[in-house]
């Protein structure tokens, strides 16, 4: 493992654990050179998953692009960056637990929205307005009345 601080490439575990998620691994390193501190996490590196798209075309499941989906919606809302991961992480599990290694966007986008209504229901409203297009504030209040009546 490679220092981040000087980039020598001898480092020692310090202390390893499993993080929340069982699937991850929590490991406290310390370089042999500058000794200097860092955590690692590693999780196991699963089938790739694809994401079929609204126009047809194949990508690539990205973490990343979920989390900032999530976090973009969850700006100036009282979510914290542990709720987003524990998000993050339950939507890839079920996604991972499918038979299919294809997955519609739109499954992504439902699941996110189940998600953040738990959470947050303004974070919900910005998601599933960019996720749902509203086109004019009557999708807005359309949209918010199905919420007020639940």
């Amino acid at each position: 493992m490679r220092c981040p601080y000087c980039g020598h490439l001898e480092t020692k575990v310090i202390d390893s654990r499993d993080a929340e998620d069982v699937e991850v691994t929590r490991r406290r390193r310390e370089c042999e050179k500058c000794e200097k501190r860092f955590t690692t996490y590693e999780r196991v590196e699963m089938v790739d998953l694809y994401v079929k798209k609204k126009d047809g075309k194949r990508e690539p499941f990205s973490r990343e692009k979920l989390m900032g989906g999530i976090a973009s919606a969850c700006v100036k809302c009282n979510v914290s960056h542990e709720q987003m991961e524990a998000a993050v992480d339950e939507i890839e599990r079920q996604l991972r637990q499918r038979e299919d290694t294809e997955v519609p966007s739109s499954l992504i986008g439902d699941m996110v929205m189940k998600k953040l209504k738990g959470i947050d229901k303004v974070a919900y409203i910005r998601f599933a307005s960019v996720y749902r297009e509203f086109a004019d504030l009557e999708d807005f209040q359309e949209e918010l009345k199905k919420l007020l009546k639940k």
